[in-house]
């Protein structure tokens, strides 16, 4: 199919599923709503269902505007898309933070070990004594029966109001860089200051992550919009590729969340 040729290979099934969403909803005419999307399933739903698409409409929500997972609505273009279609709940529980820590995979380790699937929640805060989940409605029930203690500290989730939810904006900081190539290792190693070796070894632990997803080639090639993670040493992304220099080096704008 000619659309492939605009994604990467592993891409392809949800490439399938969000065009499986899209005759679903041609033929019903019956709003579709997603389950909670990372920034770059988010991207590909737009660039498949974005503007060209005359009878149907998408919009993207997940709890506040700097949420970055989100759940989207599928609709015909007449249909008025309301918050409540999102069907997002917020859940809120306190912990001593004095006697224990918490950090954000703590809470999501928690909830994989329940059987709580990882796309039915959205963001995660754990910080100051209080956790803030954003869940999909259908799963809130199950998760404030199951869920009652994590690193063996008694919790109780609370449905809350989004409108009390703890929100942080992120803040990059951009660089330029020039780099021999954008494979994987390459990429690490500038933007996180280690030697090649370094970089090669953290792949192979499988600690870094492309666009939400472990990554264990280090000579997966990199491009312009990826997002990298690196356990332990936080997130950044490749905001633009600029040609090349006169020695024929790449030059690269990337950007480390702060």
């Amino acid at each position: 199919m000619e659309v492939y040729q605009h994604f990467r290979k592993e891409e392809q099934p949800f490439i399938d599923q969000v065009l499986s969403w899209k005759d679903q909803v041609e033929r019903s005419y019956i709003p579709k709503r997603t389950d909670f999307l990372d920034p770059r399933e988010q991207e590909i739903v737009q660039m498949l269902l974005g503007t060209s698409q005359d009878e149907l409409q998408t919009e993207a929500f997940g709890g506040s505007e700097y949420s970055e997972r989100k759940r989207i609505v599928i609709a015909p273009v007449y249909e008025t898309i309301t918050k409540d279609m999102f069907q997002i709940q917020l859940l809120e529980a306190a912990y001593p933070e004095k006697f224990v820590s918490l950090e954000h995979r703590d809470v999501m380790g928690a909830f994989l070990s329940q059987g709580v699937k990882r796309k039915k929640l959205g963001d995660i805060m754990a910080e100051d004594g209080k956790i803030h989940l954003l869940a999909a409605g259908e799963v809130v029930p199950f998760i404030q029966m199951n869920l009652t203690s994590i690193k063996k500290s008694r919790i109780s989730f609370k449905e809350q109001s989004l409108e009390s939810l703890a929100v942080k904006k992120e803040s990059w900081k951009e660089y330029d860089k020039t780099i021999s190539s954008l494979r994987l290792d390459t990429v690490i190693k500038e933007i996180y200051g280690l030697s090649r070796k370094d970089a090669a070894v953290l792949i192979q632990k499988l600690l870094v992550k492309v666009n939400y997803r472990v990554v264990d080639d280090v000579k997966f090639q990199l491009q312009e919009g990826d997002m990298l993670s690196v356990r332990g040493k936080g997130r950044s992304k490749i905001v633009a590729i600029r040609g090349k220099s006169k020695k024929d080096k790449i030059k690269m704008t990337a950007a480390i969340l702060q």
